[in-house]
């Protein structure tokens, strides 16, 4: 049954890293960031373990062909704080802080009134950084999508496609990805994909209520490599979470928002992997609490 439970969450992280990169341009209202910082955290559990997060966002879109294209010139940074118990195992400090560095190259194609093309490149540097850059450090995301955006109509609607490749994935070919979000009613809304599902009630006065069901992890690259019982050497620890949130935003002005969401995992999945990739090591199967909260400038 456990290599059963292993088998789905490897399946999931899979999917999870590897249709990311296409919705760092996509987030709370579905719109892209301009600017974003956000906090998060998950308290301890009954595993003794807490996890917290600082995320930091900035894209800038340069128009091109006479402004019906955009380059987009970003970066996201995320520090994971990771407190585990210190005698879990030898050289436990060095998992405390984890760093994700992405340098995000965007070019937004317009083919048609409704239709745009986007292609992402996202070198990226994740690490403990406990020493300087190594070359384990660092790997290259690709992807490659269109989306349909119909706003002028009663039922307004959003389909994002395409493919994406992730250089941390142990399946060495692209995956697939969809994202459908459709306005129902004037006030509700669904969203209907990977990796995230839910639904939104919005107000006239700018309060806007989603609640979703949507995957959360990083992997990382561990320098000087942790030697476990058994003589198994750890390389990279990851982790995933299926998380079920309720979440709060307010607009400041049309493009500033911000806000608040709370939630729950359904089960977590944080482990040391070997140069292979495979489990080796669990440092977090239980459920826990879910907290985000933010500040975002979009177009």
């Amino acid at each position: 049954m456990s290599s059963r439970i292993n088998a789905c969450n490897k399946l999931l992280a899979r999917i999870f890293f590897s249709i990311t990169m296409f919705f760092t341009f996509y987030t709370f209202g579905q719109t892209p960031d301009v600017f974003r910082i956000e906090y998060m955290l998950m308290p301890d559990n009954s595993a003794n373990v807490e996890t917290s997060r600082i995320k930091l966002v900035l894209n800038v879109p340069l128009a091109v062909r006479d402004k019906k294209d955009y380059v987009v010139l970003g970066a996201e940074y995320n520090r994971y704080n990771f407190e585990v118990p210190d005698n879990l195992f030898p050289n436990a400090d060095d998992i405390n802080k984890f760093h994700v560095v992405d340098v995000n190259l965007a070019y937004m194609y317009k083919l048609s009134e409704n239709w745009r093309l986007v292609g992402v490149v996202t070198p990226r540097w994740s690490s403990n950084f406990v020493e300087e850059l190594q070359q384990e450090d660092f790997n290259v995301n690709l992807t490659a999508g269109a989306y349909k955006n119909i706003k002028d109509v009663e039922k307004p609607y959003i389909l994002v496609m395409g493919l994406s490749y992730n250089g941390t994935s142990p399946i060495d070919v692209p995956l697939p990805f969809l994202y459908f979000e459709k306005r129902f009613h004037k006030n509700w809304s669904y969203v209907l994909g990977a990796p995230k599902s839910g639904m939104k009630y919005f107000t006239k006065k700018g309060h806007f209520f989603q609640t979703e069901l949507f995957l959360d992890g990083y992997y990382v690259n561990i320098q000087n490599n942790i030697l476990l019982p058994g003589n198994n050497l750890s390389t990279d620890v990851s982790s995933t979470a299926l998380l079920l949130t309720l979440g709060y935003q307010y607009k400041i002005t049309k493009d500033m928002s911000v806000y608040l969401i709370g939630g729950h995992s359904l089960f977590q999945n944080g482990v040391l992997r070997d140069q292979e990739r495979n489990d080796i090591f669990t440092l977090n199967d239980e459920a826990g609490l879910y907290f985000r909260t933010g500040f975002r400038i979009g177009i």
